[in-house]
């Protein structure tokens, strides 16, 4: 494979996602009153939404047109990862998602990595489960109704997106567990 080929449109969407963390964490960091306008959440909610939405597309392209690389293997999810996991500790400080939560998601994303990289020295591939699919939907909408906030058109964007993000919290612990319990399984078959 060349390197040009590396660049392709799904990997320059997933670098366009990564370049779009930095931005939302400026856009979420708090004032010296522990707050952010209302002006500041719905950039940075628009920002965040459009940024998670390259998921979708990057992985549509990938694979529709055999776009598939080593590089987007490894930065996509990486890029998914780390955006939903900054949003979510900067939205600690401004008491919009509880610490421990984010310390759960965190948590899990970091041991679901450390897993499979075990897993692939060991041989073994652990195939991702629509758990997963779910539990990345939900706390995408979830952590950006938090960012949004403010109640809009009489909907309390706040409340309805702690009780998403909730069942995303949820789903991450089931998710995370029953990716270590099948990597278990794995080795017990080897």
């Amino acid at each position: 494979m060349k390197k040009s080929d590396r660049l392709n449109l799904p990997n320059i969407l997933t670098i366009a996602r990564m370049v779009c963390i930095p931005a939302v964490v400026v856009l979420l960091l708090a004032d010296s009153g522990g707050s952010i306008s209302r002006q500041r959440s719905l950039v940075a909610f628009f920002l965040f939404v459009a940024a998670a939405l390259t998921d979708l597309l990057d992985g549509f392209l990938a694979r529709r047109y055999q776009m598939i690389t080593d590089l987007g293997k490894l930065m996509d999810p990486l890029a998914d990862k780390l955006l939903l996991c900054a949003a979510m500790i900067m939205l600690v400080p401004l008491s919009r998602v509880p610490a421990w939560m984010a310390v759960i998601v965190v948590a899990r994303e970091i041991g679901v990595t450390a897993l499979r990289g075990l897993a692939a020295t060991e041989g073994l591939v652990i195939a991702a489960s629509s758990l997963g699919k779910w539990k990345t939907a939900l706390l995408n909408t979830g952590v950006a109704m938090l960012i949004m906030h403010y109640t809009t058109l009489g909907v309390p964007v706040k409340d309805i997106g702690f009780v998403v993000l909730t069942a995303g919290v949820v789903m991450t612990t089931w998710s995370g567990l029953d990716y270590f319990f099948r990597y278990v399984k794995e080795l017990f078959k080897h």
